[in-house]
């Protein structure tokens, strides 16, 4: 099933990468499904990430900028507050756009993943990118179950620092950020993040 990963990740050109994986085996094709049922519904509610990862706080907003108390859907928005400052760009928030979300039950696999990209802020008429990294960057997360294994995934991909965008706050604080991300700082958030998924807890 490497194929259909190949298909929902987008391919590596710019910048750096970050794969976390969590990998959990049922006893039995029943827990297996219910589990897989479990980690999708975990995976939808982002509302709730920042309780099951720890570390940053994670909003639904609808597309016409509301905050959602709902299971995120496509063209949604998702506000990120990561520790320290946040860009001005985005009212002191990080932000991207849900831009797919795909399934797919063949036999005894079964996968839901979302693709999210950094875009400018719903909520001002700032069209710059209020998110550390550029708008070429996108994390695609996966819940898929083969046959009684389960896995949760995020994969990070053409990820820059964005220092474009913004005043000089901003282009200095997304370079800080985005320098501490490709050194790998950013993986431990998005490791407990996978784990959550799957087990319901940081």
């Amino acid at each position: 099933m490497e194929k259909i990963t190949n298909d929902l990740v987008p391919q590596q050109l710019v910048g750096s990468q970050m794969d976390a994986v969590e990998e959990r085996k049922l006893s039995s094709l029943i827990q297996a499904q219910e589990f897989f049922a479990a980690a999708e519904k975990r995976l939808l509610a982002v509302n709730e990430w920042g309780k099951i990862s720890g570390l940053s706080d994670f909003k639904i907003f609808s597309p016409d900028g509301k905050e959602a108390m709902r299971s995120v859907q496509k063209g949604d928005f998702i506000r990120i507050d990561i520790p320290g400052p946040g860009p001005l760009s985005g009212d002191g928030f990080d932000w991207v756009l849900v831009e797919e979300i795909k399934r797919v039950h063949e036999g005894n696999y079964e996968m839901i993943s979302m693709c999210v990209r950094p875009c400018s802020s719903p909520l001002n008429q700032d069209k710059e990118v209020a998110h550390f990294l550029k708008d070429h960057a996108t994390s695609t997360f996966i819940i898929r179950r083969d046959r009684i294994t389960v896995r949760a995934e995020e994969h990070g991909r053409n990820e820059q620092a964005n220092v474009n965008d913004g005043n000089l706050i901003d282009r200095t604080r997304n370079l800080v950020v985005g320098v501490s991300a490709k050194l790998g700082l950013s993986y431990p958030q998005w490791k407990l993040l996978v784990k959550g998924l799957l087990d319901g807890r940081p």
